[in-house]
């Protein structure tokens, strides 16, 4: 599934503004571990894999830091840069060879302008973002890590399996070694 039907799961899209957005878009290819986004560059693109897997991180010394992964479906991007039109303080990445459908932030401005009830799910994709961002904050400053590790068993078992453990383990703010454990012990 695309982006455009995605988009009409949030909000109830017009044949025009179905078109627009399906003649807007950019598809784009990704080999497994290519840099799509470097730190320090502006990110001018939302993108929606439909295959694969793309994660964000930040860099400090010689140390990364996942802070998101996104499978199939997920919308992904560097928000922060994305909006604020300023460089970006994360790194995407693709861990898996991706197919994805992006649209730059102008198109996006144009689309919310040209048709208006798009910005509802603009406000939804944006909340959901908000959201997940809260929601690791406080995974990361509140639970264990064995309870980070049970919940990320228990609601992202696909990348889990899918993902480096060394990309897992700095997304839940555990070592590899003791990531490597936990799955041991299951």
């Amino acid at each position: 599934m695309g982006l455009v039907p995605n988009i009409g799961k949030l909000a109830v899209l017009s044949d025009e503004a179905e078109n627009w957005l399906t003649e807007n878009l950019v598809e784009f290819s990704f080999k497994k571990n290519e840099e799509i986004l470097r730190e320090g560059q502006i990110c001018n693109h939302l993108y929606f894999v439909k295959s694969g897997m793309l994660s964000g991180c930040y860099h400090k010394e010689e140390n990364e830091i996942c802070n998101w992964i996104s499978i199939e479906n997920d919308f992904a991007t560097s928000f922060y840069s994305f909006i604020s039109r300023t460089p970006s303080y994360e790194t995407i990445t693709s861990i898996e060879s991706s197919e994805v459908q992006a649209i730059s932030h102008s198109k996006l401005n144009q689309l919310y302008v040209l048709f208006p009830e798009t910005e509802r799910a603009g406000r939804l994709i944006l909340e959901d973002y908000y959201a997940r961002l809260e929601e690791r904050n406080v995974f990361i400053q509140f639970k264990s890590e064995k309870e980070r590790y049970e919940l990320f068993l228990q609601e992202r078992l696909e990348v889990l399996q899918r993902a480096p453990l060394e990309r897992i383990a700095s997304y839940l703010g555990i070592t590899p070694e003791t990531l490597s454990g936990m799955q041991a012990q299951q």
